[in-house]
């Protein structure tokens, strides 16, 4: 068997440099040819990982979930798709976070050398792919517009600099649902389309399923011009406490759903695994159990 070993030198708090003959002497024991590729700039790990479709049985990626975004819009569309094997080494980790899958770099690696794979949804946004999240509103641009420097010094708190800031400007987000014959059209503070236990750090979806070939969409509801503060409380309960903590709310709502359609205005950015996505409209397709990926 050949595996191919794509990491990211800048991830974290730089591990992966110093762990690389480590990983690749334990990753020999388990496959024939084992061959590395280190990052150098943004979008080579997609580009090593459209190159390993059909020349590798396993691919194993050490990075954080910007790594692993490249690595599925990469992989989405391609044939003979190789098992994915994962080492979190960014700043949340929410992918590893619900797969279980710990950040200490060598139970990571037994994972891969003795674990089981799975099958593991993916959804489609226009042409863009995700594994875990897709999301807009308040608080949704942090994971991308906080500064490396700050991550790293700082973990998922640093996340919390830039959102407090945008608190006092942030401004409902006017949108259209329609999915299954009904619609749903109003002003919301934020709305998360999550296929992931885990988003920003916080377990806010402790039933997720990665195989169902469905997503939880969480929508909070704000009419008023400006976020209101009992909105931002609201938000920060189900951060705390999960989801479930929002059900009777009349300001919530929450679907579970395998397709749709989103109208948004043309400007709004939207967030994917915690990446700058796209901006504006888009229809939304979960892709049941399109990927393999090694877990405990």
């Amino acid at each position: 068997m050949k595996c191919l070993y794509v990491y990211n030198p800048t991830s974290g708090r730089q591990n992966n440099e110093r762990n690389r003959n480590y990983i690749l002497s334990a990753l020999s024991t388990k496959f024939d040819v084992v061959d590395c590729k280190p990052t150098q700039k943004k979008g080579d790990a997609g580009i090593f990982a459209r190159e390993a479709c059909g020349k590798y049985d396993v691919l194993v990626v050490s990075g954080g979930d910007g790594t692993i975004h490249e690595v599925i819009n990469a992989m989405a569309t391609m044939q003979n798709r190789p098992t994915l094997g994962y080492i979190p080494t960014g700043t949340t980790n929410d992918l590893a976070h619900s797969l279980k899958i710990p950040k200490n770099i060598k139970k990571a690696v037994k994972i891969i050398l003795n674990g089981k794979s799975v099958s593991h949804d993916i959804f489609r946004a226009n042409d863009a792919y995700g594994i875990y999240v897709c999301c807009f509103g308040v608080f949704t641009k942090s994971s991308y517009k906080t500064s490396q420097k700050e991550k790293k010094k700082f973990g998922r708190l640093a996340y919390f600099k830039y959102g407090i800031g945008e608190m006092f400007k942030s401004k409902p987000v006017h949108l259209k649902l329609e999915y299954d014959g009904q619609t749903i059209e109003d002003d919301f503070a934020l709305c998360i389309i999550a296929n992931s236990r885990y988003v920003a750090g916080y377990k806010i979806n402790g039933e997720a399923c990665w195989d169902d070939g469905t997503v939880d969409v969480l929508l909070i509801k704000n009419r008023q011009k400006r976020v209101k503060l009992l909105t931002f409380l609201r938000i920060f309960k189900m951060f705390l406490f999960g989801k479930n903590s929002l059900i009777k709310d009349k300001n919530a709502t929450i679907l579970q759903l395998d397709k749709f359609k989103m109208t948004l205005p043309k400007d709004e950015i939207v967030n994917l695994d915690g990446e700058n996505g796209f901006k504006g409209s888009f229809e939304f397709e979960v892709l049941k159990r399109h990927l393999e990926i090694f877990v405990k």
